[in-house]
């Protein structure tokens, strides 16, 4: 077998293994889709089964009944929140820990990184109590701030690996022209690290869009202040589950961020590559 006949044949075979992973992690999305358009009935007698009958009107009941309009702008003031304060404070972040070389900046990018390692249940207790104490539990704001703190480490890691690829000679050149570290970070600095910007917005939008722990705790106090998927929950009882509307609102809650991720799920790759060139 020759050279070129082996890298076929291994290309096959890493085809139809991704292609089984993808059915694998795609068949129960399918299965939530397909059961969303049937009657109850006929998800307690097959749920894997295809419609007999089509019950579009479930899409109308559980987007009255979850005041969708009113959650989907919930959504986009928390998403908004925390993708814009995690990709300024991170840029800003790495741009520094990348250009101020000294003896504390090895310390500093640890400390801001290390965070990625610590699970989130082994502080979502205090992480509660202190969100309390500051009176930004039960805030949308409030849960916008907090994703800051969990996104930033991640985010500082490919902004700070991605400062590497960018010559210090137009820094420099900046400051001979008069403009202030600031100055050079808006104008210069941050218009490069589009293509990590687009990688780390993306998958932000997808993490906070769909995130069900953190708003559980934070802003499931009151129906006003609750995300799409929390509303999804509420049609899962102790004793009784209305699951052709639980699969309906699970659908309306994540169609956004898969619409979203379709679009621009191009910028994932040129970012991480671009991200990884160096470090």
């Amino acid at each position: 077998m020759t050279i070129k006949q082996k890298a076929n044949v291994l290309h096959a075979v890493m085809l139809i293994v991704i292609s089984a992973i993808s059915i694998i992690y795609i068949y129960p999305v399918f299965l939530m889709v397909i059961n969303s358009i049937k009657p109850f009935g006929e998800v307690l007698s097959d749920v894997l089964s295809l419609p007999k009958e089509l019950a579009l009107d479930n899409y109308s009941f559980v987007f009255d009944k979850m005041n969708y309009l009113k959650l989907f702008v919930n959504n986009v003031m928390i998403t908004l929140i925390g993708v814009t304060g995690i990709v300024f404070l991170s840029a800003a972040a790495g741009f520094i820990l990348d250009r101020r070389q000294n003896k504390y900046t090895s310390f500093a990018r640890a400390f801001i990184i290390i965070p990625m390692l610590i699970p989130f249940q082994t502080i979502m207790i205090t992480l509660l109590k202190t969100m309390s104490v500051l009176h930004l539990s039960g805030s949308r704001v409030g849960l916008g701030i907090q994703y800051w703190g969990f996104g930033i480490p991640l985010a500082v890691f490919i902004y700070n690996n991605f400062m590497k690829t960018i010559p210090r000679e137009i820094d420099e050149s900046a400051y001979i022209d008069g403009a202030t570290t600031f100055r050079t970070f808006i104008s210069i600095i941050l218009p490069l690290m589009k293509p990590v910007t687009a990688t780390i917005i993306v998958l932000n939008v997808m993490w906070i869009w769909n995130d069900f722990l953190l708003p559980l705790l934070m802003v499931n106090t009151t129906a006003d202040t609750r995300t799409l998927v929390l509303a999804a929950y509420t049609f899962v009882g102790q004793f009784n589950t209305q699951w052709h509307y639980a699969m309906t609102a699970m659908v309306l809650a994540i169609a956004p961020s898969v619409l979203f991720f379709i679009i621009f799920q191009r910028n994932i790759v040129d970012g991480v590559v671009s991200g990884a060139v160096k470090g």
